[in-house]
Formats: structure tokens, C-alpha cells, sequence
């Protein structure tokens, strides 16, 4: 089956939309037109009618051949000016007189139908649409009586109009109504089109954009002015996407780039060694210094590794924690240890401050890897000489741990792209060697995951990165 576009779509929706609601209309208008026409005929010749039949009354009564004729040029006023055609009988239906567009003309000899003679001398009123058993053809048809002064009926009077001159009015009014209603339609469907092209323009332009995306261009944005507010949203929200995309492409390229250069150096040297041991460049004698340099290299390459598998791992959210009660305080003095002798080669005078038998609820394996990434990074960029201090404190029910550390800090700009996954602040760059951009990232999304929350200050050449850890509860074994 063909796909049609959202224009063609909306185009067809709104036309059939149009299509029936101008249809209903047109037959609504055509019902109370034809309901209109038919009480307006009706009221019009009952009220004819009855004048009629009280000008009759008074001509029967024996009024002078004056008033007769006075009375008979009325007649015929009446039925040039309305199209009628009057009846005068006596009250059982014969004909005494009858007035057309061809004049008048009186005789004895036709006769009524009965039973509407009968209505109007009973009832005193008659409509029906009929032939009155002597007219050619079906007319709208009123009838009335005529009284003397003790009350009596003396005659009837019968005012028709034919059907057909009505239907040609009503042809007439029907052909302007519909070509009103034609013009109409063009005109909302000619608008409809020009609307929905307004409204589809701006998805056509996120689709182009989005397949500028599809190749390499991430450059492409797409204008928030199309005066819609769901349109700008959507735009709004496509241009993040963009910004966030062109990022995200940025800090892969820097990460593919990263990863390459951090593999092949330990991968170089790895090979360099193994190759002198084989042909015998490097000398038996040395060979266990050679071997602990790649024992350290083997090692790099495994955190590296590590590191990528845990960033793919809370990238799709399957990094499982196993929460347990543990010693904060013997963990970080643990971390601390293992790093003295980067300490003492650097010179670098520590202060710390931890709390006995600070005990957190939590994964330690994870909390162990993610203080121990702050406190390489702070031994790290820590200048020679400088200063660490790191911290672990009882705050009410969370354990709070900060480090410091004296260097060139970090940059402004980079503060707010610091746990970014691959990102490396540039400042930093020439100091990290060893990294792909993916420790403080890793780091961030553990602390998130134990419901703490972790910050960064720097100012003044001091870097202070600090978080927070839910404390065991106290009826906790």
C-alpha cells in the first residue's frame, strides 16, 4: 500500500472535513428553506384567503355593481401580484367564479372536491397541497368561509398557488445557494492546502536536517519561529538533540582518539620489550625489570578496559549494585596507602580527616573504584610540593567526603563538562596520559546510584571534589 506524506495527510483530512461539514450544511440549509418556503406559502395564502373572504361576504350581500367590479379588479390585483389562482363557491363546492391570469370567469357547472368543501364548512379552514378536483396541476391550496350577518355560510373562497412556480423559486434559490456554497468550498479547500503546507513546512525542514545528520553534517539547526507552539517545541527539543549529537560526536572523535593513542602505547612498549627478550637485545639480567614494566602496562590496559565496560554498562543501565554495610573510613585510609609512594615521590604533604568506624551502606567494590579515580586524580595534578587533603565526616545521616588538592586547577568553561562521558578538560590534557576521558563519569553515575550527589569546585589553583553516601542505619548489625 503507497505511504502518503503528512501533508497529503492532513490535506485530505481537512478537505473531507470541509467536504462534510459543507455538505450538511448545504442540506440543513435546503431542509429549513424548503420548511421556510412551505409556511411562508401557507401563512401568505391563508391570509389572502381570509381578506378575500371577507370582501366576498360583502359583495354577497347584495353590495352595487360598483363595489362588484372594484371588487373583481382586487381579485385580479391579487392574482397578478401573487401568482394565485382564486375560487369563490357556494358552500358545497360549486363554482360561482374563478379568477386566473386569464381573468375572470364565473359558472355553475364545476365543482370542487367534496371533501375540501366539506373541511372548509365545517372547520372554517382548509390547507392541503392537492388539485381541489379541478385545478391542472398540484397546488398549495387554502381555503376559508364566508359569513353573512346571522352567521351563516354563504360561500367559500379557495386561493391556490401552484406548486411549480414555487419549485422554480426555489430553483433559483437553490442554484444561488449552492454556487455560494461551491465558491465556499474552493475557497476553504485552497486554504486548507496553504495551511497544511504551513504546517508540514517546518517537518519537511527537521526531516532534511535530520538526514544532513545521517551524513556527518551536525551543523545543520532548524528555525523556532513557525509561531505553532507544539512546532517550536518540537524544534526546540531537535535543535538539543542536535547540540547534544554534534557534542556527543565531538567527544567520541576526541574518545576514539584518546583510546588509540592509550592502547598503542602500552601496547608499544609491551611489544618493544617482548621483542628485545626474543632476540636477545635486552639482557637476561634485566629481564624482570623489563617484565614488571609490562606487568604495569598489562595492568593500564586492564583498568582502561574495566572502565570502558563499566561506562557501557551505565550507559544501558545494567550496572548492579550489591549494598552492604562497610567501613567508609578503613577504605579511603586503604586508597590513601596505596598510594604513597606516588606521594612521597612528589612530595606532596597530605592532611586527612576521617572519622572512626564511619560506617555507609553501599556496594564497596564500586565506592572503592570511584574514590580511588579522585584520589589518583588528585595525586595526579597535584604539583610537587603541593597539598592534598581529603576528608570523610559524619554530616547527620550521610557520611560526607571531599578531597582537595593544590594545581592549575580547572577552567571555567570546563567545570560544567567535567563528568561528561569522554570528556577532558584541555588544561589537564598534557598531565593525563593515562586516560580516555571516562573515570569522573564513571565515578558521578556510582555516587548517583548510591543516592548521593557529587560537585566540583576550583578556584585559586585548589580543586575540590566532594560527594555524599547514605550512612548504615543505626539499628543496622
Amino acid at each position: 500500500m503507497a505511504r502518503r506524506s503528512f501533508f497529503w495527510r492532513n490535506f485530505i483530512s481537512y478537505s473531507m472535513l470541509i467536504l462534510v461539514s459543507v455538505m450538511a450544511a448545504t442540506l440543513a440549509f435546503f431542509y429549513q428553506v424548503d420548511r421556510y418556503m412551505l409556511t411562508e406559502t401557507q401563512g401568505q395564502l391563508r391570509r389572502t384567503a381570509m381578506y378575500l373572504a371577507d370582501q366576498t361576504a360583502m359583495v354577497l350581500d347584495g353590495a352595487p355593481e360598483d363595489t362588484v367590479a372594484l371588487y373583481e379588479r382586487g381579485l385580479m390585483r391579487t392574482v397578478s401580484e401573487n401568482g394565485v389562482t382564486i375560487i369563490v363557491t357556494d358552500p358545497y363546492g360549486a363554482v360561482r367564479l374563478w379568477a386566473d391570469d386569464g381573468g375572470i370567469s364565473k359558472s355553475s357547472t364545476v365543482q370542487v372536491s367534496t371533501r375540501a368543501a366539506q373541511r372548509v364548512r365545517l372547520m372554517g379552514y382548509y390547507s392541503e397541497m392537492g388539485t381541489l378536483g379541478v385545478l391542472d396541476g398540484d397546488c398549495y391550496a387554502v381555503g376559508a368561509q364566508c359569513r353573512n350577518d346571522q352567521g351563516d355560510v354563504t360561500a367559500l373562497v379557495f386561493v391556490a398557488a401552484y406548486s411549480a412556480a414555487i419549485s422554480n423559486v426555489m430553483h433559483t434559490l437553490s442554484n444561488t445557494a449552492l454556487f455560494v456554497m461551491l465558491v465556499t468550498l474552493i475557497a476553504a479547500l485552497v486554504l486548507s492546502y496553504y495551511i497544511s503546507r504551513r504546517m508540514t513546512r517546518p517537518l519537511k525542514t527537521m526531516a532534511g536536517a535530520a538526514q544532513e545528520f545521517a551524513s556527518g553534517n551536525f551543523g545543520v539547526r532548524v528555525p523556532e519561529d513557525s509561531r505553532c507552539e507544539e512546532i517550536d517545541e518540537l524544534a526546540i527539543a531537535f535543535n538539543n538533540m542536535a547540540n547534544d549529537l554534534a557534542q556527543l560526536e565531538e567527544l567520541t572523535r576526541g574518545f576514539i582518539g584518546n583510546v588509540s593513542h592509550e592502547f598503542k602505547t602500552p601496547m608499544t612498549t609491551i611489544g618493544g620489550f617482548v621483542d628485545g627478550m626474543i632476540d636477545g637485545t635486552i639482557p637476561l639480567e634485566q629481564r624482570d625489570k623489563y617484565l614488571q614494566t609490562i606487568s604495569e602496562e598489562v595492568k593500564r590496559l586492564s583498568r582502561m578496559v574495566t572502565r570502558m565496560l563499566d561506562a557501557a554498562k551505565i550507559q544501558s543501565g545494567e550496572l548492579i549494585l550489591s549494598p552492604a554495610p562497610f567501613d567508609f573510613s578503613e577504605m579511603a585510609s586503604q586508597i590513601l596507602f596505596s598510594f604513597e609512594q606516588k606521594i612521597e615521590q612528589k612530595n606532596i604533604e597530605v592532611d586527612a580527616e576521617l572519622d572512626d568506624r564511619l560506617w555507609v551502606m553501599g556496594d564497596r567494590d564500586h565506592v572503592f573504584r570511584a574514590v580511588y579515580n579522585l584520589v589518583d586524580n588528585a595525586v595526579k595534578f597535584t604539583m610537587p610540593g603541593g597539598r592534598l587533603t581529603l576528608r570523610a565526616l559524619e554530616k547527620g545521616t550521610a557520611c560526607d567526603f571531599s578531597i582537595t588538592n593544590t594545581g592549575t586547577g580547572i577552567s571555567p568553561e570546563d567545570i560544567p563538562h567535567i563528568f561528561d562521558r569522554f570528556y577532558k578538560a584541555d588544561r589537564s590534557r598534557s598531565l593525563d596520559k593515562t586516560g580516555a576521558g571516562l573515570g569522573l563519569y564513571i565515578v558521578k553515575n556510582i555516587i548517583n546510584l548510591h543516592g548521593g550527589d557529587i560537585s566540583v569546585r576550583s578556584d585559586g589553583g585548589e580543586t575540590e571534589f566532594s560527594f555524599t553516601m547514605p550512612l548504615m542505619q543505626k539499628n543496622a548489625n
